[in-house]
């Protein structure tokens, strides 16, 4: 049995509109009446968070003081992740139709997010994506989970995941961040590392993924010819 283990954000839903739209938030919670600031386009601030860029820099870009971008870091905290923003994350294009490609070619799906559960539930009913994972191959946080660092947090999910889950004839990870590289090198699991999530190439290549393309899509090609080849 093949199997592919994939993280959510990155690979599947693109968050981008939901981070530039709190970024928006916290400016204008944060500026003070008539202050000048200079609103990034939606790529320039993308481009920074993809670079990881820290947000209070990203702040003082826009126009804020040290002090502002204090308040603005604590804003950003507090709503990043509210539950009322998620309607902003939406399907990174091609991602249901690899995900589709997977279920009919029997790769065993597996979801493994740093999300938490309610996060995890709401994009999985909003967007139709329950019919890819089954209830014992989706693997987050719990609600009231005390996070602490992804790259600590991460690789001991996927340890649970891989002592629960029933063996595979091979295993691929997919994801976007540090995080999911570490994860899968932990456990000695190939990682393609997608360029659609939230690091660029300069922060992927770091962490010496396997291989670096563009989406999940591509990742979906990549793994179902190199399995043909070793079967024929």
């Amino acid at each position: 049995m093949l199997r592919l283990i994939t993280d959510f954000d990155g690979p599947i839903m693109n968050i981008s509109d939901r981070y530039y739209h709190v970024y928006k938030l916290c400016l204008a919670q944060t500026r003070r009446v008539k202050q000048p600031i200079t609103i990034l386009s939606k790529q320039e601030f993308w481009d920074l968070k993809r670079s990881r860029i820290p947000e209070s820099q990203i702040a003082l870009k826009s126009g804020l003081d040290e002090e502002q971008a204090e308040m603005f870091v604590k804003i950003r905290h507090q709503n990043a992740h509210n539950m009322s923003l998620l309607v902003y994350d939406q399907p990174v294009t091609g991602a249901v139709e690899a995900l589709q490609t997977c279920q009919k070619s029997g790769i065993d799906l597996v979801v493994m997010t740093m999300r938490r559960q309610r996060e995890l539930d709401e994009a999985l009913h909003r967007c139709h994506f329950r019919k890819f994972f089954t209830k014992n191959r989706r693997y987050c946080i719990g609600d009231n989970y005390h996070k602490t660092k992804d790259i600590h947090d991460k690789p001991l999910l996927m340890a649970n995941a891989i002592a629960s889950l029933p063996p595979a004839s091979k295993t691929w990870m997919v994801g976007d961040t540090e995080a999911d590289i570490i994860s899968a090198q932990s456990q000695g699991i190939p990682i393609i590392a997608v360029l659609s999530g939230i690091r660029d190439r300069a922060q992927l290549e770091k962490y010496k993924p396997d291989l670096i393309l563009n989406n999940l899509a591509e990742s979906v090609e990549f793994i179902l010819s190199e399995n043909l080849s070793k079967v024929g």
